[in-house]
This record gives structure tokens, C-alpha cells and sequence, in this order.
């Protein structure tokens, strides 16, 4: 069985120097063909990396479904032989691809016109993966939406949308499991009523479980959504776990209250509130539905373990990108090294993980300008760092 993939989405933090897409302004003329020219100096960087899972911009084709600038819409078709070229590319180098649109693209909208103009953005992604000539494994992904103060109704109307979906979207379409509305049961049911395959995210089903559904026959059940022959995804994230730091307007009825030695109660401050004080830093704790900047590699190997025998591959979501995937392949051979061997982490990739390590102990970009030796004395100083 080949190798479970681990995959980052969209911005390469590693190289600041390459663009997700085509950032220009509508009044500049930007084009899917600029933004596959992006994309194909990153897969460029996932060879270099060995990394073999990428989610793409869902800005990929700017103003392609813009309903106010038709001159956009065209470029799709326009781009035939550069997505077909990318895709080959892809393929080549055993890459999965994906999409993730923005939470603006609801099929369960309130809004009819929301949800015409949802299926018309869902509709363009899809004929960029039909044209890059991916296979089933090139989805895109999507929650349920809103609730809209009924979610029944909001969850048997996501069910209308996806029936008014041409076939092309249907065959990439996958549903995820939210953190606040939708449940994985949520899901699940809305699977048996559509067949659409679903998207395990783990942070998620930690956040929103009103059912108390046990961990392993979930992810099971998500899994076998999937067609025999096409490997299923899921979603791993660790939560944020720092304190929030807030800026507050300081009110006229706190700064009396200094001034006359009172203590507003109830808040913690970075620094004590005086009679002059306009703004504070408020301390708040943690919202567990944050994404972390990199992943717990002791809380993914517990999952992964609870998962032992059952083939996905590993979208990791968290805050540093691609920077935290090669840290996530470094911790797991030192930690875990039974999960590293299902990604393929073992003896033989002990130079790569090296050679990342370096990198990460010294910064990625001071790395690069030094053309690190990890042999030398790059790695003598990373050693150091991290002993």
C-alpha cells in the first residue's frame, strides 16, 4: 500500500517569493493563466520537498463567475492547454490537488441568487479539475452553510442545492463536518440522502459532537462515503492554546475609577488601566475552534493510532502552511515513529527530515540564502538550537 499523503493549503510560507494565484486587481486584467504560472512554481516546490498534497487557491480563475465582469468569464476555456499541461504535471508528480471555497459559497442559502451564484462558482472549480484531467481524488470541499434560524430546514435545503448541481460538480463535490452548525451526524445524514462523499475533520468533531458519537466508528463511516479505488481525505488541525491578546477602547467610567484607586473587576490587562489610559490589551483565553500554527504531534499520533488500518490521506490545516507539515515530519520519526512509517517517514527519509529540521532551527528564509550544508556547520547550529 503506498504511503499516507500529508497535504497543506494554499500559501507556501516557506517561500514567501511565490504567489497562490493571481492577486492583481480586476482593472489590471488578471487571468487563470498568470495564476497556473504561480502554481506551477509551486509544484516545483512540493517536488523539492516531497510534499504530494496541495490545496489550491480558490481564487485560482479571479472574477471567472464575477457577475458584473463578463470579460472574465471566459478564461477557464481560454486556459485548455496550460490546466491541461499543470494537471500532467500533477499527475506526474503523484500530487494530489483540491479545492476549498470560501464560506461565501453556500448551497443551503436563504438566498436563492446566493445559491445560483454558489453553484456557478462550484460549476468553474470543477471544469478547472475536469481540464487539469485529475481523477476523483481532486475534490472540492464544502460545508453545509447557515442555519438561518432552522436547522432542519437549513440541512434538507443544502439537499436541494446539491440536486440542482450539474453532474460535473456533483462527481467532486465533498461535504465537511463544521465546528458550530453542522455535526458529523448532520453529515452523515445529509449522505444518506445525496450519496455525496464526506470530508473527516477532527478539530471539528471535537468542537461540535452534540451526539456523542464515538471517534473511530465516525471516522469509519465517513471513509466508506468514498468509492472503493479512490482514497478519502480528511481534516487535522490542533487548537489554538495561547492567550488572546485584544485592543478595547478604555471607557471614561474605568479611567475615573483608576484615578480614585478602583480596580475594574473581571478583566485581565496586559498592563494595569491609569486615568489616562485610552486603549488596553485584554487577555482573553483561547477559543478552542482556532486552528493552532502548528500541529500536536503527540495529539495527531493518538489519533492516528485510534485510526490504525484505515487508508486516508492528511490535509493538515494548521496556521504555518507548509512550514508546519515539515515540522510535523520531524517530530513524528522522534515521537511516533510507528505513525511516521504509514507516511513513508522512515530510515530513507531521514536526509529530507534532516535537511528540514535545518531549516526550521535557523529560518527558512536565512536558510535559503545560505544554501544550508546540513552536514555542515547549518546543522551543527540547528543541532544546538533544538538540543
Amino acid at each position: 500500500m503506498r504511503p499516507l499523503r500529508l497535504g497543506f493549503p494554499v500559501k507556501v510560507l516557506a517561500r514567501p517569493d511565490l504567489k497562490s494565484h493571481d492577486t492583481r486587481r480586476w482593472k489590471n486584467g488578471p487571468h487563470l493563466r498568470t495564476s497556473l504560472a504561480c502554481l506551477d512554481r509551486i509544484l516545483d516546490h512540493l517536488r523539492e520537498h516531497e510534499i504530494a498534497m496541495y490545496r489550491m487557491s480558490s481564487d485560482l480563475a479571479p472574477y471567472a463567475t464575477h457577475p458584473g465582469m463578463p470579460r472574465f468569464h471566459g478564461m477557464v476555456a481560454e486556459s485548455a492547454a496550460d490546466l491541461a499541461a499543470i494537471g500532467a504535471k500533477a499527475r506526474a508528480q503523484g500530487v494530489r490537488l483540491s479545492f476549498h471555497p470560501s464560506q461565501y459559497v453556500l448551497l443551503n442559502s436563504a438566498d436563492d441568487r446566493l445559491t445560483r451564484q454558489s453553484i456557478w462558482d462550484l460549476s468553474s472549480q470543477a471544469e478547472v479539475l475536469d481540464s487539469m484531467g485529475l481523477d476523483d481524488e481532486a475534490v472540492i470541499v464544502t460545508h453545509v452553510g447557515g442555519v438561518y434560524d432552522d436547522h432542519d430546514a437549513s440541512r434538507a435545503r443544502w439537499i436541494d442545492g446539491w440536486n440542482r448541481c450539474p453532474a460535473h460538480v456533483r462527481r467532486r463535490l465533498v461535504l465537511e463536518n463544521d465546528d458550530m452548525r453542522f455535526s458529523a451526524a448532520d453529515v452523515l445524514w445529509i449522505h444518506g440522502h445525496t450519496g455525496v462523499r464526506l470530508v473527516f475533520d477532527h478539530q471539528h468533531f471535537c468542537c461540535l459532537n452534540p451526539e456523542w458519537l464515538a471517534l473511530r466508528p465516525t471516522l469509519e463511516a465517513f471513509l466508506r462515503t468514498w468509492p472503493a479505488g479512490t482514497r478519502p481525505k480528511i481534516h487535522f488541525s490542533s487548537p489554538r492554546t495561547e492567550l488572546r491578546e485584544v485592543k478595547r477602547k478604555v471607557g471614561a467610567g474605568e479611567r475615573a475609577a483608576a484615578g480614585s484607586g478602583r480596580t475594574v473587576a473581571g478583566q485581565t490587562t496586559r498592563k494595569a488601566v491609569t486615568a489616562t489610559s485610552r486603549t488596553k490589551t485584554v487577555l482573553l483565553p483561547p477559543v478552542w475552534t482556532g486552528h493552532a500554527d502548528f500541529t500536536n504531534p503527540f495529539e495527531f499520533a493518538t489519533f492516528m493510532r485510534a485510526a490504525d488500518g484505515l487508508d486516508f490521506d492528511v490535509m493538515l490545516e494548521g496556521k504555518a502552511k507548509d512550514l508546519a507539515l515539515m515540522r510535523l515530519r520531524i517530530d513524528l520519526p522522534r515521537y511516533a515513529p510507528d505513525v511516521a512509517a504509514r507516511f513513508g517517514l522512515g530510515a530513507e527519509a531521514a536526509a529530507r527530515i534532516a535537511a528540514d529540521e535545518a531549516r526550521l532551527a535557523i529560518g527558512v528564509e536565512a536558510a535559503a540564502d545560505a544554501e544550508v550544508d546540513v552536514d555542515g556547520g547549518a546543522r551543527a547550529e540547528a543541532d544546538q538550537i533544538l538540543a
